[in-house]
């Protein structure tokens, strides 16, 4: 189908791709910036049935985000949340998918376990925090102490001020923890595990670090999903899922919106507003 694109979110792996992880991902040459879209369907291919020309759509796509149209398949996209502005459509597909399968398909999480989210604060982390939370988990989160008050009220169990103190000191006995971070904090995250424990990141390649400490290592690649996309979107119904957007620019200023990303001290997310 062909989609119009309202509104783009924007994430880490969209100037990660820009410097060069496209390759690595395996990607080839052109790549098209922007995969996180909510629009209205302009047209729709031959036998496609499930939507109609008009549908406010949401969802992860390949690449071409950072556009005003764009050619998808109907399997990476649902209907957005009726209540919800495009904006604020187009801040949740990305983060929550990603923390989806890196929680539960990958981490195999589940209500009544307990859960370190290295990034509270973040586009990612602070979605991960709130579906975390609607599961059962116990979750603790880390961020800076400027980021307290907005991490607490995602509705964490425990947070960690990582400034004031080595968080492997704190947290223990996690069953997963989900890392947004990367560096330091993903190598000593694997010390705040139970054995039998799993880490789970969005940025690092795991090697054999987990190995000495009797746990587990995975990294989550972020793909399209319209079933759990429509169980996102049901949470968000339900109000127990909300993307803070921080910033709206408009897509001529995209240079900008990937330096501010790119700069690590953003909060919630940044959306771009297409064609307006």
């Amino acid at each position: 189908m062909l989609v119009k694109i309202h509104a783009a979110g924007v994430n880490p792996v969209d100037w990660k791709i820009r410097g060069g992880l496209g390759q690595r991902l395996g990607l080839s040459l052109p790549i098209r910036l922007g995969g996180e879209i909510a629009g209205t369907i302009e047209a729709l291919g031959p036998g496609t049935s499930a939507f109609s020309v008009g549908d406010a759509v949401f969802g992860i796509i390949g690449s071409g985000g950072f556009a005003e149209y764009a050619a998808v398949k109907t399997a990476t996209l649902a209907r957005m949340p009726a209540h919800l502005d495009f904006i604020h459509a187009a801040a949740i597909p990305l983060g929550a998918l990603t923390a989806w399968q890196a929680m539960f398909d990958l981490g195999g999480l589940s209500a009544g376990q307990r859960l370190l989210v290295t990034s509270g604060s973040g586009g990612v982390g602070s979605l991960a925090v709130q579906i975390a939370k609607a599961q059962g988990a116990h979750v603790t989160a880390m961020a800076s102490a400027r980021n307290e008050a907005y991490v607490r009220s995602l509705g964490v169990d425990a947070f960690i001020d990582y400034t004031a103190q080595p968080f492997e000191q704190v947290a223990h006995d996690m069953d997963v923890v989900f890392d947004t971070v990367g560096g330091d904090t993903f190598q000593r995250s694997f010390q705040t595990l139970k054995k039998g424990g799993i880490l789970v990141t969005a940025v690092e390649f795991p090697k054999n670090e987990a190995d000495e400490y009797g746990v587990r290592a995975a990294r989550v690649f972020c793909k399209s999903d319209a079933a759990q996309l429509a169980a996102i979107r049901d949470l968000v119904v339900a109000g127990k899922l909300k993307a803070q957007v921080t910033s709206v620019m408009p897509l001529a200023e995209i240079r900008e919106a990937l330096a501010r990303s790119e700069s690590g001290r953003t909060r919630g997310k940044m959306v771009l507003v297409i064609g307006e």
